[in-house]
């Protein structure tokens, strides 16, 4: 994998920026459709390999996730000294990131909580599941790697086998979980669900029911515990855990826009009403 996978589309002069997080293992790639359909929805979007990401795969197994959480804190405090309107938004471990952001700056305008992963119980994770306390919680974490396999994350096949070609090449993701990034995510994800009370935030959580990595339980717990006074909740019937890139995404891009273009309206509804 490369950085130059990392994308920002700018417009002149806008003043509402989207805040963009992959997911683990990942890299921008599976990001960049939903970037430019928010780009061509009049928003600046950028979106960067988490640390551990982009380059040889043996980086990430070197990872902590406080480095993921410091990078995105420094990438959104950029953007908020540039913009009116910064609003966060991720898949995976990128929707936890999202709202751990939130968590911490509550001026977040908005969160795109996608196929949220607090836990590792979708329909794939059983297979390898009772190997986990015996990997995770020990030095074997750094030496063995869980072989990502059908169905990739996608329910479409077609797309399906291109992805499965190119994570062989580990060009866009890697093709397995290592298990010590997956110890990271959990802790993370710990984190997050400790401070979720503190999102105020409107959220929009869209996640599958068949998720094959991380079942509905994540998401549910998200909106039951989020502290925002907006939110809502979408359960997909056609994807599996790659929303943004399986057969719904089209969907997911237009209620996307949709719910950020609502929340714009109100925060210029809103400054325009304190400045009168």
């Amino acid at each position: 994998m490369s950085r130059e996978l990392d994308f920002k589309f700018k417009h002149e002069n806008c003043k509402r920026a989207v805040l963009l997080f992959h997911g683990m293992t990942g890299s921008p790639f599976e990001m960049k459709k939903l970037g430019r359909a928010l780009y061509n929805a009049d928003f600046d979007v950028y979106c960067s390999c988490l640390p551990g990401h982009g380059t040889s795969p043996v980086n990430i197994k070197e990872v902590k996730w406080t480095d993921w959480y410091e990078d995105s804190m420094t990438r959104y405090i950029e953007l908020k000294n540039s913009y009116d309107e910064v609003y966060t938004g991720g898949l995976c471990l990128g929707a936890v990131i999202a709202l751990c952001i939130a968590a911490k700056y509550s001026e977040v305008n908005g969160v795109l909580a996608l196929s949220t992963t607090l836990y590792l119980d979708g329909t794939t994770i059983p297979w390898y599941n009772f190997l986990m306390p015996l990997g995770v919680h020990t030095i074997l974490r750094y030496y063995y790697s869980f072989p990502e396999r059908e169905p990739y994350g996608l329910k479409n096949e077609v797309l399906r086998k291109k992805i499965a070609a190119l994570q062989r090449k580990n060009t866009v993701a890697l093709d397995n979980y290592p298990m010590s990034c997956i110890y990271e995510l959990l802790k993370m994800s710990r984190f997050a669900r400790q401070n979720m009370r503190k999102v105020t935030s409107p959220v929009l959580i869209m996640h599958a029911r068949e998720d094959d990595l991380t079942g509905t339980r994540s998401a549910d717990f998200v909106y039951n515990h989020i502290s925002s006074k907006i939110k809502e909740y979408i359960k997909l019937e056609n994807s599996y855990h790659l929303i943004v890139m399986d057969n719904e995404r089209d969907f997911v891009f237009e209620k996307s826009i949709e719910f950020l273009n609502c929340l714009s309206k109100y925060t210029k509804n809103l400054k325009t009403e304190q400045s009168a």
